[in-house]
């Protein structure tokens, strides 16, 4: 997949979070504030924003192009995103609140497309090397050093393939079967691991050994979208645990305030959030981690912990009480780990038939005119009969 991007640069971190409320809140508090310097000090400044810089909207999203220092009325419509590996939150899609927003990955987000998140290794730490997203991520890795991310389409609406030009006919031809891009993000998906020089794809000659992978990797793009993947395994539907081990809350979570701690019950497999209870949670949800860190963990800290005084008074509006919402997410994420753990035994064991059969070599790779990949797939196609609004309300095209 030669074309990647690196992580979203947001510049200020209120304007992502858990709770598209408490965007609102931090926007109305921006276009409210009594005086210009007011809202300079809110907005927090940049080498690359300030309350003047003219840019062009974000691809899909109809937000304003004016000036920042006279801005006003509504609040752009939160976006659901991808933080770090399994975190849904929300995001404020204007373009001059971003630093860096990566407009060519919002040219490309919709319905169709599918995102091959690498994740920094960390040593001595288990997890994914890759995670999928069908929603657009922003590429964090929590402890490791962030990776790229690979859209699996170059164009909107499913078209052009970012494969290495050639790469798919010659896995057909030595496995003498059809390989379509999406098998080949399943694979990716069931068989990517770290290495010293980034994430390594093995790439299987054994016709037995690709199919398993595929079928692998096609739950794990399940699972990894919350099942908004619509091929393979679980199609149409959401993630569940099976009868009788699904989590439920034993005690309410509270009320007023946030849980002031996480913990683990091994015994009686549960999770308790302060005086909040829920159960049954597998060791092996409890335990699983990605880019470096325990993704539960990651996951509660980002809605609970206190806001750093050095991020301003916007990032300091936070969620005074915990919201239903965050609970149906959670019992969610749990499930999703659950099921993911569940494969681990899978996994290992394709990796094992992969490295004791026969593979690609990068010396077939480049026999076939596969390698080197040719410079422009490494660049983001051009799309010219893509409209967008440029600064100020200037027309611009891609």
């Amino acid at each position: 997949m030669p074309w990647s991007v690196p992580p979203l640069r947001l510049g200020r971190s209120w304007v992502r979070g858990p709770d598209p409320a408490v965007l609102r809140a931090r926007w109305n508090a921006l276009v409210t504030a009594e005086d210009a310097a007011a809202r300079e000090r809110l907005f927090r400044p940049s080498r690359s924003r300030t309350l003047h810089s003219a840019v062009a909207q974000l691809p899909g999203q109809a937000t304003p192009t004016g000036r920042l220092a006279r801005a006003s009325g509504p609040c752009p419509e939160p976006v659901r995103i991808l933080h770090g590996p399994f975190d849904r939150q929300w995001l404020l899609p204007d373009h001059r609140l971003i630093d860096g927003a990566r407009p060519e990955l919002w040219r490309v987000a919709d319905a169709r497309q599918l995102f091959a998140v690498e994740l920094g290794p960390v040593p001595q730490t288990p997890g994914p090397a890759v995670v999928c997203s069908a929603l657009l991520p922003d590429g964090r890795s929590p402890a490791g050093r962030p990776g790229r991310i690979h859209p699996l389409h170059r164009r909107p609406g499913g078209a052009e393939p970012n494969v290495a030009p050639g790469l798919l006919g010659l896995l057909a031809r030595r496995l003498d079967r059809p390989v379509g891009p999406t098998g080949l993000l399943a694979w990716i998906a069931a068989s990517a691991r770290h290495s010293p020089d980034g994430t390594e794809v093995p790439l299987t000659a054994d016709a037995d050994v690709w199919d398993t992978g595929v079928a692998l990797g096609e739950r794990l793009l399940w699972l990894h979208t919350y099942g908004a993947h619509p091929h393979g395994a679980g199609a149409g539907e959401r993630p569940r645990m099976p009868g009788g081990r699904r989590p439920y809350v034993r005690s309410a979570l509270p009320t007023r305030g946030l849980p002031a701690s996480l913990a683990y019950d091994d015994g009686e497999e549960a999770l308790l959030l302060g005086d909040g209870r829920i159960s049954p949670v597998p060791p092996g949800a409890w335990d699983f981690h990605a880019g470096g860190a325990r993704v539960l963990e990651s996951w509660f800290e980002e809605r609970t912990a206190a806001a750093d005084p050095a991020q301003g008074a916007l990032a300091a509006l936070r969620t005074p009480a915990w919201p239903q919402e965050w609970t149906s997410e959670l019992l969610e994420l749990i499930t999703v780990l659950a099921l993911l753990a569940e494969l681990t035994p899978q996994l290992a064991g394709l990796a094992a038939r992969t490295a004791d059969g026969p593979q690609l070599t990068a010396e077939d790779l480049r026999e076939a005119g596969v390698l080197p990949v040719p410079a422009a797939a490494r660049r983001p196609a051009s799309v010219l009969d893509h409209q967008e609004e440029g600064p100020e309300g200037q027309f611009a095209l891609c």
